[in-house]
């Protein structure tokens, strides 16, 4: 990313910064735990802490904190998960097998509620605390257990036992029932969950799920809204590997033999989805070249509603993409973490975005999780999150974590490789890669 991308203080900078503080700020002293949403009182998520744990090197890089003040916060994190409790009860646990639980309390730091263990969010935590890992490479005493404490997290997580006999990973696990039907058997997010397993230098699956999963994806393959790419309607399915995997160069034999690679993929994949709201078949408000972007993110809630004539049906949270549950609601994420595919038009879309819609959907921690410029009346409508300012949108009231983190950890990769280079030279990255058949590139 470079020129006028770069020299943009709102989009970039201003952008980072505010971003940066969402976990920099909220993060629980004692524990590193960094809450699902803010400012309604929330769990914590482990995939948050993951981006959290990304976030603070940049920081450091930008001079935000010290690298004293961002190795001590990395350090009470790390600490807390290495020995945070871990067993098959159903109560007072933070996980099982290495794995941990998708939510936990802010307070006690155990299991929240009867969330699943998530094998995912655990991959995202663990992704975010061997970049720690890395990034704190000093000769020095607390850096030194840093490492140590990366590699002993790390080593712990029994993938082995999250396959089972199935044919592929299970998405998660609860005491009361064992795992769940659903399982990783399709092209998403998961790619970071299956090179970690992968490499595992303890509990490695079998290299054949790598070749069994991407021969699903052939199914996901073909043209949609212009561009050929293995589509996935939310943008997280294309952007939270991308976070800690440099793609660019890289190849295994299913996107070999397309002639890409999969950092080309989720380039495509966000042209897509510009294409998509240039096109803007549903005919929603604001839809356009510069207004774009559909993700997992909050919603205004669950009802139908008459607007302009035409019935319209609004969701509360869900996973929103091109074609797939498209209720209007847009979230910056898509293109913030979009950044480093296409820093032009997502830079762009940031831009346009703010200035547009002002400070309504801008505030502490950069852009709230989303907003709805379809939905601007309040007349007759009764909301589960969020308002609505008359004329102009419904926005969302909270930020996200999951949604948040992409933001920075890709406006790091998009301006200097930062996450990126310092991946590079994992060794269990590596491993997994090689594991999954990729040559090429910087693997080379």
């Amino acid at each position: 990313m470079e020129g006028a991308d770069l020299a943009d203080a709102f989009s970039l900078d201003d952008l980072a910064r505010r971003t940066f503080n969402y976990f920099w700020e909220l993060a629980d002293a004692r524990t590193g735990l960094v809450p699902d949403r803010w400012p309604t009182p929330s769990f914590a998520s482990i995939a948050a802490v993951g981006f959290a744990l990304t976030a603070y090197p940049y920081g450091v890089m930008r001079g935000w904190v010290t690298r004293a003040e961002a190795r001590e916060r990395t350090l009470t994190t790390m600490r807390f998960f290495a020995t945070a409790p871990q067993g098959t009860a159903a109560s007072g646990m933070a996980g099982h097998n290495g794995f941990f639980y998708h939510f936990l309390d802010m307070q006690s730091g155990t299991r929240f509620g009867t969330c699943e263990l998530s094998t995912i969010d655990t991959a995202l935590l663990v992704a975010g605390v061997l970049f720690a890992g890395q990034y704190f490479d000093h000769d020095e005493p607390q850096e030194t257990e840093i490492r140590a404490l990366a590699d002993a997290i790390y080593a712990r997580v029994d993938w082995q036992w999250a396959l089972g006999s199935a044919s592929f990973m299970s998405m998660g696990w609860h005491p009361e029932s064992g795992f769940i039907a659903s399982q990783w058997d399709i092209y998403n997010e998961a790619m970071i969950l299956h090179m970690l397993a992968l490499g595992s230098p303890t509990h490695a699956v079998d290299p054949a799920l790598w070749g069994r999963l991407t021969g699903r994806f052939a199914a996901a393959w073909g043209r949609h809204w212009g561009e050929d790419y293995i589509h996935f309607p939310a943008m997280l399915a294309h952007q939270y590997s991308h976070v800690w995997i440099d793609f660019r160069g890289i190849q295994d034999a299913f996107i070999r033999a397309r002639g890409i690679d999969y950092f080309e993929n989720s380039r495509r994949a966000t042209i897509a989805q510009r294409n998509y709201a240039i096109t803007n078949a549903g005919a929603w408000t604001g839809y356009g070249p510069d207004i774009w972007g559909w993700n997992a993110c909050d919603g205004p809630g669950d009802f139908a509603a008459n607007i302009g004539g035409r019935r319209r049906e609004f969701f509360s949270y869900s996973a929103r993409g091109p074609g797939d549950r498209d209720d209007g609601t847009i979230t910056p994420s898509a293109a913030g973490g979009s950044i480093a595919f296409a820093p032009e038009l997502a830079s762009r879309a940031l831009r346009t975005m703010h200035d547009r819609y002002g400070r309504v959907i801008y505030g502490q921690y950069g852009f709230f999780d989303s907003f709805n410029p379809t939905l601007a009346d309040a007349s007759g409508i009764a909301l589960r999150h969020g308002r609505i300012e008359p004329g102009l949108c419904w926005v969302d009231g909270d930020y996200l974590g999951l949604d948040q983190g992409p933001i920075i950890s890709m406006i790091a990769n998009g301006r200097d490789d930062f996450v990126w280079r310092h991946m590079r030279a994992n060794p269990h990255i590596r491993r997994g890669l090689a594991a999954a058949g990729f040559g090429g590139g910087w693997l080379g």
